[in-house]
C-alpha cells in the first residue's frame, strides 16, 4: 500500500511539472509573438515616415496607340525605396465618372484596356533596377475610359503614403 501512495505522489508531481512546463512555454511563446509583432509594426511606421514622393510632371491628355491615355511621372524624394510597385494604387477624378481606380498590368500585357495602368520606364535608375529608389523618376501610363478627362490624379503606395496632383 505504501508503494502505491509513493507512485501516486510521483505521478502527481510529474503531472504538475508537465502542466507548469506547458503554461510557461505558452506564456513565453505568446510574449515572443507580441514582441515580434510590435517590432514589425515599428519598422513599418518608420518606413512610412521615410517614404515621400511627388507627381513631378504630366503630359497632356493624348491618344496612345491603344486608346486615350494619360502619362505622368512620380519622383521619389524620400529616404525609403518603393519596391512593391504593382501594389501601388492609381486613381483619377473627373466630373463625369467621379473617382476611378486603375489596375496594374505588366508592360508586355498592356493592350489598352480602360482603367489599367502600367510602368512605362524609369529615369536615372542605376542602383536597383525596377525599384523606385530615392532620386529615381518613374513614368506611368494610365489607360483612360472613353470620354474621360481627369481633373486630378492620385498615387498611393503599399504602405499608405500618397500624393496627388491637379491636371
Amino acid at each position: 500500500m505504501a508503494v502505491a501512495e509513493i507512485i501516486g505522489a510521483a505521478v502527481g508531481v510529474l503531472l504538475l511539472v508537465v502542466v507548469a512546463y506547458v503554461l510557461v512555454g505558452g506564456t513565453l511563446t505568446a510574449a515572443e509573438t507580441v514582441a515580434t509583432a510590435q517590432k514589425d509594426l515599428t519598422l513599418l511606421n518608420e518606413a512610412r515616415l521615410r517614404t515621400s514622393f511627388n507627381i513631378s510632371s504630366t503630359e497632356p491628355l493624348g491618344t496612345c496607340t491603344t486608346g486615350p491615355c494619360l502619362n505622368f511621372s512620380i519622383t521619389n524624394n524620400g529616404n525609403e525605396a518603393i519596391t512593391d510597385l504593382p501594389h501601388m494604387d492609381v486613381f483619377s477624378f473627373d466630373t463625369v465618372n467621379g473617382y476611378i481606380r486603375y489596375t496594374y498590368v505588366k508592360k508586355e500585357d498592356d493592350v489598352g484596356d480602360p482603367k489599367t495602368w502600367t510602368i512605362r520606364y524609369f529615369g536615372n535608375d542605376e542602383i536597383h533596377t525596377g525599384e523606385l529608389d530615392p532620386g529615381v523618376t518613374l513614368w506611368i501610363k494610365t489607360n483612360l475610359p472613353s470620354g474621360s478627362a481627369p481633373t486630378s490624379i492620385q498615387v498611393t503606395t503599399g504602405n499608405g503614403v500618397s500624393t496627388s496632383s491637379k491636371l
